[in-house]
């Protein structure tokens, strides 16, 4: 999939993770554009016009998924692997059905985002886990999913899950529950 001089624009609000990234893709051949928001995003790919982009799920100030439409509207031919630290199966739906060509769950490397890239279309001979997800699990998805019908507000996702907001604060904050 790559050729010389591609494009490749990385959105994330994490500074250091996107300088390791960037090295290591712009040492395989890629041009490399970086940007740590929304708007920046949207104004890099505007003048650079990147075929490929990783969008951060977990932007600072926004969403990964309310940026994905905008940025497919700048750039309607860009493939866009979405990556999280906050995997649900709700999002990842969601962002696949948003235009985005893969999801990696973080912490991922250059080979991983390669790798998604190139595997843009589905494997119907992918095994099916043997075993559900944990009660955990089940509940940090609905959460999230919770979450994202409210477009991120904290209290009303408290509300509609009849929990106190400084409870599900405090869920948020951990890390996503292993299958």
């Amino acid at each position: 999939m790559q050729t010389p001089n591609q494009r490749l624009l990385i959105v994330d609000d994490d500074e250091m993770f996107c300088h390791v990234l960037s090295r290591s893709l712009t040492r395989r051949g890629f041009e490399v554009i970086v940007a740590n928001d929304a708007d920046q995003a949207l104004a890099l790919a505007a003048q650079h016009m990147p075929t490929m982009a990783t969008l951060d799920l977990k932007l600072e100030n926004s969403s990964g998924l309310k940026l994905l439409p905008d940025l497919l509207a700048v750039v309607p031919h860009c493939h866009v692997v979405v990556l999280t630290g906050y995997s649900s199966i709700a999002t990842a739906v969601e962002a696949i059905k948003l235009g985005a060509v893969n999801y990696l769950c973080k912490p991922v490397d250059a080979d991983d985002v390669l790798t998604a890239f190139e595997r843009s279309q589905g494997d119907p001979n992918i095994e099916v886990a043997d075993n559900p997800p944990s009660i955990n699990r089940i509940t940090w998805e609905h959460i999230q999913k919770v979450l994202q019908e409210h477009d991120g507000n904290i209290s009303a996702t408290a509300r509609a899950l009849g929990m106190h907001r400084r409870t599900l604060q405090r869920k948020l904050q951990k890390r996503p529950v292993r299958h």
